[in-house]
């Protein structure tokens, strides 16, 4: 299905400039990738509240939290790899820890990275971040979430991390969307099964299950932004309705989305969870929509494989 699609990165460029013209307390700081993180737009607008750190990811978390101690409300973004794997201690020790007012804003995150390939196409970072305790994890699957989700962390206090897509996206909410940390939403209505999703998959489990009404499958959609604190009584609902769940993410099936919503159920409400990812294995240099049906992430492979999973 063709979707004009919008670019999220520059929903957070924009939406920084935005906050920061209301808080003057809201700082912006990038490891020499601003062009392609966005934040460019915040460091033209307010240069003095700016700060590049260079390829020196470590420093950049560091930097952040004391900032954060002086009452800034740090804003850090680099690749998702970079950001989750090279800094992981200092998130650990420094921001986590200390509860400190940091939010990490990370893009180029999953399989869909593309042609950076393997060494820059993270598909450990909710599983990173998940470990550590105070932190908040969103992950928005269009512009206007992510631009509420962006509004939300600056307003939350604690650790806040951001998984931001390089790819553009099409809309999924509309201008009435309100972001509650709190719940998850029911995208679709449905008795056969439940798929669970977020991020750059969620419109791909949407299509899939049009496919699937198609051949007389009703599956309920449920698009889980927040994966922790992930919402227990939404899922838990939708498992004892359907007794069948899929989990489908851009993201290793260790760890991430998936890993969640087995540990809610199999203390909750124990039932069959299928999860659909990355599986344990890198990723491949590729264009990111072909990345997507090699791994089996688009509507017409997740359909295929659900129709399989009933059988």
């Amino acid at each position: 299905m063709t979707r004009e699609c919008k670019s999220v990165r520059s929903a957070y460029g924009k939406t920084l400039v935005e906050l920061g013209k209301i808080n003057k307390d809201i700082v912006v700081l990038d490891a020499d990738l601003s062009c392609s993180t966005q934040t460019k737009m915040f460091a033209k607008e307010f240069p003095q509240r700016f700060f590049n750190v260079g390829i020196a990811e470590q420093d950049l978390m560091t930097t952040a939290a004391g900032l954060a101690c002086t009452g800034k409300i740090p804003f850090v973004s680099t690749f998702a790899m970079f950001a989750t794997g090279r800094a992981w201690e200092q998130i650990r020790n420094t921001i986590c820890y200390s509860n400190l007012n940091v939010k990490i804003a990370a893009t180029h995150g999953g399989i869909t990275v593309g042609e950076d390939g393997a060494s820059h196409q993270s598909l450990e970072d909710i599983s990173l971040m998940r470990s550590i305790p105070n932190m908040l994890i969103i992950v928005p699957a269009d512009e206007k979430e992510t631009i509420e989700a962006v509004k939300f962390a600056a307003s939350h206090y604690g650790p806040v991390y951001i998984r931001i897509a390089r790819t553009n996206l099409p809309d999924i909410f509309d201008d009435n969307y309100k972001f509650d940390y709190k719940k998850a939403k029911i995208i679709n209505s449905g008795n056969d099964i439940t798929l669970i999703s977020n991020g750059e998959t969620l419109v791909e489990t949407m299509d899939c299950a049009k496919i699937l009404s198609d051949k007389g499958i009703k599956a309920e959609v449920i698009h889980a932004p927040v994966v922790k604190p992930i919402d227990c009584e939404t899922i838990i609902n939708s498992a004892r309705k359907t007794n069948k769940v899929v989990t489908i993410e851009n993201h290793s099936v260790i760890g991430g989305l998936g890993s969640a919503v087995c540990e809610l159920l199999s203390e909750n409400y124990p039932v069959k969870v299928h999860r659909i990812g990355i599986n344990d294995e890198f990723g491949q240099s590729g264009n990111a929509k072909e990345l997507l049906i090699h791994y089996g992430l688009d509507a017409a492979s997740l359909a295929q494989k659900i129709i399989g999973i009933l059988k």
